[in-house]
C-alpha cells in the first residue's frame, strides 16, 4: 500500500515532468502543495470523477492558477477524463492542459484562474451560491445542497487587492463552508516576499471575521488533516488554514527559492528530485498501486448514488420544488417567460414614457425578477443610483440565507468576480451594478467572464457626460468601445424604455457569455416604432426612421444620442434630404447577423454615414467607413449640468445637421 508521501510524490513527479517536457511552467507550487492536496482530496473532498457536474460536489479552486499542474495531476490521478497523454501535452496547442486552468477545457476545472486573487473571489461566489441555493431548496431531512468550497491561494493572491474585497465580504456574510488554504511559502517571482509583503495574515483574516488556523506544517499530513477537521467544524464563519510550505519541495538545489517558481527544474535537477524523494519511476510513469490508491471513481459514484436516492425521495415529497431545482440547474427559463416578457415590452411601448434608461432598467428588473427566482442582483454601494432594487428584493445576509439581493459595498472588482463564481456554481443568473466609468475596476473579471462564457449581467449606469456635474472622473469616454472589444461580450446601450426591456430580455436569454447593459442618468424620449421594428431590436441594429427609396445619408446612433439623430433627421427631411436613422443598441449582436440583414440596414451603396455616440469615435469607422463622419467625444469631459455639456461637446441636432450637409 503506497504511503501518503508516495501519493503526494506522484503529484510532484507528474508536475515536474510535464513542466520539463513543455520547457515552461511553474513546478514550485505543485511540489510545495502536494501534501496538502493529497490529504484534502483523499480524506475530505466529495466529488465524482464520472460526473464532474454533480450538483452536491465539493468545489475545489486553485486560485494560484500558475500551479496548474497540481490540478491536472489531481484530476488525472483521481480518475477524471484527463489522460496521461494530455499531461504530456501540457501547455501545447489545443491541449486540455493549458498553462493556466481554463473552465470547460477539461472536466473537473471549476473556474479559470491565473490572474491572481480571482480564484478566491470565485470561491466566495460559489460558497455564497451553496448557502443561498440550500436555503431555497433544502427541507428538514433533505439536505440537497450540503457541501464545502475549498480554495488554494498563495502570497500573490493575498497581495492582490481583490482578496481584501471578497474575503471581507465573506466574513461579513458568514460563509462558513468556505475553507481557504494559504500557501505561505514566502516566495514570489521576484524572490523572498518579506521585502514587500510583511502583513500579519492571520490577524488580517481574523479582522475579517474568519476562523484562522495558523502555523500549520504544510508537509505534515496529520497536522493538515487536523486543521481541515477543525475548519469543517466551524460552519458559521469561513476558515483560513495558514500552511507553511517549501516551494519546490524535494528539489535539493532549488526548493525554497524563486528559481523553481516559474521555470523548469532542468534535467539534472529532475533526476536529483527523483533520488531525493525516493521516486524511482520514469517520467510520466505512475505505478498501478498509486493509481489505485488515488482513484476516486467508486467512492464518488457511491456518493452521487446516495444523493440521487435522496433526491428521488425529495421529488416525491416536494415535486414542485424538485422540478424548479432541475429547471434552474438546466438553465431553462420558465414556461411563462416568452409570453410575459412580450406583454411587458408591449406595455412599455404603449406607455411611451420619457424616463432615464436606468429607471427603465429598474422597471425591467421589477417585471422580470418575479418570473425568475434564479435572478440574484446587487450593486457596489450604488443601489440608489444604479436603481437595482425592486419590490421583491430581499437582502442576502448572514442571518437569512434565502435572499436575492447582495449589498456588495464599494467592491466593484470583487463583485464582478463573485458574480462569476455564482454563475459557474449554477442555479443563478447574477447581475451586479456600478457606474460605467468604474467598469475599469471590474475589468479583468469582465474579461474572465467572457473567456469562460459565464451567464453574468453587468449593469453600468451613468453612461456618458450626460451624468453632468460629477465631472470627468465619473464621465466615461473610452469605456463603451473597450467593452465591445472583449470577445464573447454583449454590450447593450438602449435609447429608451422599450430598447431597455429588449436588452434585459436578451441578457437573460444569453447562454453564450456575459452581457453589459449600459444606461443613462438623464431622461430619454420614447421613440415611436411599429411591432415589426420592436421585433428587430434584438438583432442589435435596426432602422428606426426610414425614408422613401435609397437614403442619401444614414445616421447611426446609440443610447441618448438616438433622440438627437431623430431630431436631426426631421430637419434634414424638411430640407428635402432622404435620411435613414439606424439605432444600434448592440453592435456585438448586429455584427453576428447574416450579411444580407446587415447590408439591408447599412447598404454598401450608401457611403454618406454619420455615427453619433457620446464616447470615443475610433470604434465607429467600421460602420461609417473613411467616407463617413463620426460625432463623439475623444477627450475627457467637464463638470457642468448634462445639457450644457452636450452643447459644449457638439452633441446636438444642429451639429448633426451641419455634419450631414458637409458630406451630402
Amino acid at each position: 500500500m503506497p504511503s501518503r508521501k508516495d501519493l503526494a510524490n506522484a503529484i510532484r513527479a507528474l508536475s515536474m515532468d510535464a513542466v520539463q517536457k513543455a520547457a515552461s511552467g511553474h513546478p514550485g507550487a505543485p511540489m510545495g502543495l502536494a501534501d496538502i492536496a493529497e490529504v484534502l482530496w483523499n480524506d475530505f473532498l466529495s466529488h465524482n470523477p464520472a460526473n464532474p457536474a454533480w450538483p452536491n460536489r465539493d468545489r475545489f479552486i486553485l486560485s494560484n492558477g500558475h500551479g496548474s499542474m497540481l490540478l491536472y495531476s489531481l484530476l488525472h490521478l483521481t480518475g477524471y477524463d484527463l489522460s496521461i497523454d494530455e499531461i504530456k501535452n501540457f501547455r501545447q496547442l489545443h491541449s486540455r492542459t493549458p498553462g493556466h486552468p481554463e473552465y470547460n477545457r477539461a472536466p473537473g476545472i471549476e473556474t479559470t484562474t491565473g490572474p491572481l486573487g480571482q480564484g478566491i473571489a470565485n470561491a466566495v461566489g460559489m460558497a455564497l451560491g451553496e448557502r443561498t441555493l440550500a436555503a431555497r431548496f433544502n427541507r428538514p431531512g433533505y439536505p440537497l445542497i450540503d457541501h464545502y468550497t475549498y480554495v488554494f491561494a498563495g502570497d500573490g493572491c493575498l497581495m492582490e487587492g481583490i482578496s481584501h474585497e471578497v474575503c471581507s465580504l465573506a466574513g461579513t456574510l458568514g460563509l462558513g463552508k468556505l475553507i481557504a488554504f494559504y500557501d505561505d511559502n514566502g516566495i514570489s517571482i521576484d524572490g523572498e516576499v518579506e521585502g514587500w509583503f510583511t502583513d500579519d495574515t492571520p490577524k488580517r483574516f481574523e479582522a475579517y471575521g474568519w476562523h484562522v488556523i495558523a502555523k500549520v506544517d504544510g508537509h505534515d499530513s496529520e497536522a493538515i488533516r487536523r486543521a481541515i477537521d477543525e475548519a469543517r467544524s466551524r460552519t458559521e464563519i469561513p476558515s483560513l488554514i495558514c500552511c507553511k510550505t517549501i516551494i519546490g519541495w524535494g528539489s535539493p538545489n532549488k526548493q525554497g527559492t524563486e528559481s523553481c517558481h516559474g521555470a523548469p527544474l532542468g534535467e539534472n535537477e529532475v533526476h536529483l528530485v527523483r533520488e531525493t524523494i525516493g521516486w524511482p519511476h520514469a517520467a510520466f510513469e505512475i505505478p498501478d498501486a498509486v493509481y489505485s490508491a488515488w482513484n476516486a471513481k467508486t467512492e464518488g459514484e457511491n456518493r452521487e448514488r446516495q444523493w440521487n436516492e435522496l433526491f428521488g425521495q425529495y421529488r416525491l415529497r416536494y415535486p414542485d420544488l424538485a422540478e424548479e431545482f432541475e429547471r434552474r440547474l438546466a438553465k431553462k427559463l420558465p414556461s411563462t417567460w416568452e409570453q410575459s416578457t412580450a406583454e411587458f415590452i408591449a406595455e412599455t411601448d404603449a406607455k411611451a414614457q420619457k424616463i432615464a434608461s436606468r429607471k427603465a432598467s429598474q422597471n425591467c428588473i421589477s417585471a422580470y425578477a418575479p418570473l425568475l427566482p434564479e435572478l440574484i442582483g446587487g450593486s457596489a454601494d450604488l443601489a440608489g443610483s444604479n436603481l437595482t432594487l425592486w419590490p421583491q428584493a430581499k437582502n442576502v445576509n448572514r442571518d437569512d440565507r434565502s435572499g436575492n439581493y447582495i449589498f456588495y459595498g464599494v467592491r466593484e472588482f470583487g463583485m464582478a468576480a463573485i458574480m462569476n463564481g455564482l454563475s459557474l456554481y449554477g442555479g443563478f443568473i447574477p447581475f451586479g451594478a456600478t457606474f460605467l466609468t468604474f467598469s475599469d475596476y471590474c475589468r479583468n473579471a469582465l474579461r474572465l467572464s467572457a473567456l469562460m462564457n459565464t451567464r453574468a449581467i453587468y449593469v453600468f449606469t451613468h453612461d456618458s457626460i450626460g451624468l453632468g456635474e460629477d465631472g470627468p472622473t465619473h464621465q466615461p469616454v473610452e469605456h463603451l468601445a473597450s467593452l465591445r472589444l472583449i470577445p464573447n461580450m454583449q454590450v447593450w446601450r438602449p435609447c429608451d424604455a422599450v430598447e431597455s426591456a429588449v436588452a434585459w430580455k436578451a441578457a437573460i436569454e444569453n447562454l453564450e457569455g456575459p452581457t453589459c447593459l449600459v444606461f443613462s442618468r438623464q431622461a430619454l424620449p420614447h421613440q415611436n416604432r411599429c411591432a415589426a421594428q420592436i421585433q428587430t431590436i434584438r438583432r442589435g441594429g435596426y432602422i428606426l426612421v426610414e425614408c422613401e427609396g435609397q437614403p442619401d445619408a444614414i445616421l447611426i446612433a446609440t443610447g441618448s444620442e438616438v433622440g438627437l439623430a431623430v431630431r436631426a433627421a426631421a430637419v434634414l427631411t424638411n430640407q428635402g434630404k432622404k435620411i435613414r436613422v439606424v439605432s444600434m443598441p448592440c453592435t456585438n449582436a448586429f455584427d453576428r447577423q447574416e450579411r444580407e440583414y446587415r447590408e439591408s440596414i447599412l447598404p454598401p451603396s450608401v457611403t454618406a454615414r454619420i455615427s453619433i455616440e457620446a464616447g470615443s469615435t475610433d470604434f465607429w469607422y467600421k460602420y461609417v467607413g473613411f467616407s463617413g463622419r463620426t460625432i463623439g467625444i475623444d477627450r475627457f469631459g467637464e463638470s457642468a449640468p448634462g445639457d450644457i455639456l452636450f452643447e459644449e461637446f457638439n452633441l446636438t441636432p444642429e451639429h448633426i445637421v451641419a455634419t450631414s450637409e458637409q458630406i451630402l
